[in-house]
């Protein structure tokens, strides 16, 4: 049984307004997205001005807007973050996602604040000293299992989110030095190069080839639709989908098909108002992914990573059973249409694709065959057809609204209680109807014109003793009064919510930290010690680190991928990834946590 007090919130992203309005549309109960700066998606920034339309949009339905300035500064950024987010509050926004701990130094408006997944939030201990900050709400990690996630939501009085679907990092958030070193495109910049999604081999101490090159480290993507029921009666408060870099077609289809599950649960755990309105089907299969996975979910070791390709190689359509110049012969139960675009493995091992011209009865003709053969498996990462219904789709959020009418006056009315009242005086001027019947019919037909507000008309009840005739300019006025004043209504019940700006600095878990807690900055610095730490050395980023590190920490282990689990083997020999210009990585496996280390050369 669903408590009805309950609240579970799904959370959008968003690349920019169209991608924010779409999310809105879609049904989303909230949205993040970055600013001009400071974002954990370097290309994913927007204007102060944008992110003020998005919110006036978001608030007409009690949606909320947070933005991202989750990445670590530098001591000349710090007074333009701060100025920043004193800009964000005065527009409105609920909420900034942050990873600095420098804020706390900083003179911050009373702004709620979410902790990052950049945060590094794995340590339920640190959870607890997030909350003595007052920190509204914390990320919590993908690796994290439901018993993980249940454990906080138990004994932390403070708000969590999750991620349920989007692309996964193979290293712990905050974590990852990797494309930092690689190329000093920093993830705790917002600047990853994701050299996860490259191909290595794993080779041991005697150069020998364990596992040739390939995509050991590019994971699947998130998917835990299956799983809402159980997030919702562990307490989440937060339902998060990945995706800051992604279109708006891509968010129009996932958020729409989130919005179905959980309101397949039940329809009262939604804490924003408005339906949105579609005839559209979301398909999450259909858009990309590079396969799906509910990764560390049940604590359960599995296939997280996707080693054949990093790119979207699309639904499974059949094998060729013969080809005839560019005509294709395929054992296929799928309907193939024209514009499709088909996927096939070459010879090396490489994706690649090409489009279909041409449909025929009993096979298709294709732009290219390229290295097709008999036998080759063929797949549709676009499908033409459903593609052009999700372009062509409508979603529309509007509240529902019952309209009283008698003879004192009207009454506009939402179903959470939010009225508006447009009484009759006495010498109304309005004659007595000649035919009642057809005066109440043009009375709802005018009512019911909702066009382009946020509102549509459920039903209009009028009471027996109405007998008045109201010409359609007078309906017209009367409707445009009451739709103006309800909006109002609803903005002005719009609960903003404030964090107290007064704390007091506790212990923080730690007593040394070093380069992985990711300390750049002096008011960073000076919180840590305020908190009874010692800062032993500044973040890899300031680049005065003297000695190797570790460059990445998972919970993917490739000696398990690789069937060479030590708890299933003794053979012990050091272990190396190898990129493909030959520069071996070591690895370092903490079984008690069964994490993997990738460790600087």
């Amino acid at each position: 049984m669903i408590d009805s007090t309950k609240k579970i919130e799904l959370l959008a992203p968003a690349k920019n307004k169209e991608c924010a309005i779409a999310a809105i549309d879609a049904g989303a109960d909230a949205v993040y997205i970055g600013a001009d700066c400071f974002g954990a998606r370097k290309n994913a920034s927007n204007s102060l001005d944008d992110i003020k339309q998005i919110v006036e949009y978001a608030h007409k339905f009690w949606v909320k807007i947070y933005v991202t300035v989750n990445t670590i500064f530098f001591d000349k950024e710090l007074k333009n973050v701060e100025k920043l987010i004193w800009k964000l509050y005065k527009i409105g926004v609920d909420a900034i996602i942050f990873q600095d701990f420098s804020i706390f130094e900083m003179n911050l408006p009373p702004i709620p604040l979410h902790a990052s997944t950049q945060c590094n939030n794995d340590f339920i201990d640190k959870i607890k000293f997030l909350k003595t900050l007052n920190v509204e709400r914390v990320v919590l990690p993908r690796e994290f299992s439901l018993d993980n996630i249940k454990e906080v939501t138990k004994n932390v009085d403070i708000e969590t989110e999750v991620f349920v679907h989007g692309a996964l990092c193979v290293s712990y958030s905050g974590q990852c030095y990797f494309s930092n070193y690689f190329g000093s495109r920093s993830a705790n910049r917002g600047d990853c190069a994701q050299p996860c999604r490259k191909k290595y081999s794993l080779q041991d101490e005697s150069g020998n080839i364990i596992l040739k090159p390939q995509y050991l480290l590019s994971m699947k993507d998130n998917n835990l639709s299956s799983h809402l029921r159980e997030l919702v009666d562990a307490g989440v408060t937060s339902l998060k989908i990945e995706g800051r870099l992604k279109d708006k077609d891509y968010v129009s289809n996932v958020v729409s098909f989130y919005r179905k599950e959980i309101d397949n649960i039940s329809k009262a755990l939604k804490p924003s108002i408005g339906e949105s309105i579609t005839s559209f089907v979301p398909n999450v299969n259909k858009t990309f992914n590079r396969s799906y996975t509910d990764f560390f979910f049940d604590a359960k070791r599995k296939a997280f990573i996707n080693s054949t390709s990093p790119k979207f190689v699309g639904e499974y359509i059949g094998k060729v059973t013969s080809l005839k110049s560019n005509k294709l012969f395929v054992d296929t139960k799928h309907k193939i249409n024209v514009a499709d675009k088909l996927t096939y493995f070459k010879e090396n091992g490489e994706l690649t694709g090409t489009t279909v011209t041409k449909v025929y009865s009993d096979c298709f003709e294709v732009l290219d065959v390229g290295q097709i053969k008999t036998s080759t498996r063929i797949y549709r990462n676009y499908d033409a057809k459903w593609n052009n219904e999700l372009e062509k789709a409508q979603f529309l959020r509007k509240i529902p609204l019952s309209a009283s009418v008698s003879s004192v006056g009207v009454e506009f009315k939402t179903l959470f209680d939010c009225k508006a009242i447009y009484p009759f005086d006495k010498d109304n001027g309005y004659e007595k109807a000649k035919n009642k019947e057809n005066a109440r019919e043009n009375l709802i037909k005018q009512f019911s014109k909702l066009g382009s507000s946020s509102f549509y008309m459920l039903n209009v009840d009028i009471t027996d003793d109405f007998d008045y005739f109201i010409p359609v300019s007078s309906l017209n006025e009367i409707r445009r009064n009451l739709v103006e004043k309800l909006q109002d209504e609803l903005i002005n019940k719009y609960n903003f919510q404030k964090r107290d700006i007064d704390f007091e600095y506790s212990k923080y878990p730690f007593d040394r930290l070093d380069y992985s807690f990711n300390i750049s900055n002096d008011f960073a610095r000076k919180f840590y010690e305020k908190c009874g730490c010692s800062v032993i050395e500044n973040a890899p980023e300031c680049k005065n680190l003297k000695h190797k590190i570790t460059l990445m920490t998972t919970k993917h282990c490739l000696r398990d991928f690789a069937n060479i689990c030590l708890k299933k083997t003794k053979d012990n020999k050091k272990l190396f990834l190898v990129d493909s210009f030959g520069k071996k990585y070591p690895l370092s496996f903490d079984c008690k946590k069964c994490l993997m280390k990738i460790e600087e050369p």
